[in-house]
Parts: C-alpha cells; sequence; structure tokens
C-alpha cells in the first residue's frame, strides 16, 4: 500500500456487487476486507486499494493485488493455506485437494488437512485480496452471490 498513515475503514458502493465494499487499514496493511449491505458510519470513500478493487470489479484488465500488504493474524496452518491462494492467478482456479498438494505445510492425503484449507478459506480475513472464489469446491469468506459474481468475472 502506498501510505503508512491510512489507518481507518473505508467503504464504497459497488453497482455490480449490489453491496459496499469496505476495508479495513492499519499501518500500510490491510486488515480486513467485506462486503456488506451498509458501511460503517465512520467510513470513508478514497483509499488506493478500493481503487484497485474497483478496477478489478469494472473487468476490463486482470487486476494482480500481490503487492498488497494483508495483516494475516491467522494460524499458522492457516497463513500458509492462505499466502497459496494468493498465489493462483486472475482467472485460474484449484480444488481443495490441490491446494493442499500445492501448500509446503500440508498433505493432501491428510483430511485433516483438508479441513484446515477450508477452515482458512471460511475464515478468510481479507477476500478479493486472497481470492478464495478461486477454490472452486471451498467454502469462500463472500457471500454465495458475490463469490459467484466474482467467478463469473473471471470466467470460472
Amino acid at each position: 500500500m502506498e501510505d503508512a498513515t491510512d489507518a481507518g475503514i473505508y467503504a464504497r458502493e459497488s453497482s455490480y456487487l449490489d453491496r459496499y465494499v469496505q476495508l479495513g487499514a492499519a499501518s500500510g496493511r490491510v486488515l480486513s476486507v467485506s462486503v456488506p449491505d451498509t458501511p460503517e458510519a465512520n467510513a470513508e470513500a478514497d483509499h488506493p486499494v478500493l481503487d484497485r478493487i474497483f478496477e478489478y470489479l469494472d473487468g476490463l484488465d486482470p487486476v494482480a493485488f500481490d503487492d498488497v500488504q494483508v495483516a494475516l493474524t491467522v494460524p499458522t496452518d492457516q497463513r500458509a493455506v492462505l499466502e497459496q491462494v494468493r498465489e493462483i492467478p486472475y482467472g485460474d482456479q484449484l480444488d481443495v485437494e490441490t491446494l493442499a498438494q500445492v501448500t509446503p505445510t500440508l498433505d493432501a492425503d491428510e483430511q485433516s488437512d483438508h479441513t484446515t484449507v477450508r477452515t482458512a478459506l471460511a475464515e478468510n480475513p481479507a477476500p478479493i485480496l486472497i481470492p478464495d472464489h478461486r477454490v472452486r469446491d471451498g467454502p469462500s469468506a463472500l457471500p454465495p452471490t458475490v463469490e459467484q459474481k466474482l467467478r463469473s468475472l473471471e470466467e470460472l
């Protein structure tokens, strides 16, 4: 992110999603991304990451978020999964088993590691930036209608 002094809550309405996109940021990192029906009362509209999210939602060109710093305050095994999800390119998708295979700390043959993957996806603090919608048979931290719109946007 460009400005380390951007602590706060930021939100903007998306006509494509029929919801707001809201993010929390502090110390140059994104803490959370959500898609509420109504934003926090104190949310501001201008933030460079919101600009990029809306560029992504325009669907004109692929947009990557790999340079956006996300503060992941999740258990280590879930962090490994979410970091791997960030590596899935725009327009590509994996399934839970493949994600477990490519996550260095997991064993795809262990059912408990599939549970770890599903838990990490469901509890993803920054969907869109960590594109859990690219995991086709896993849960998403986004509402199903939003997840489907993002999948449609990327032709998944």
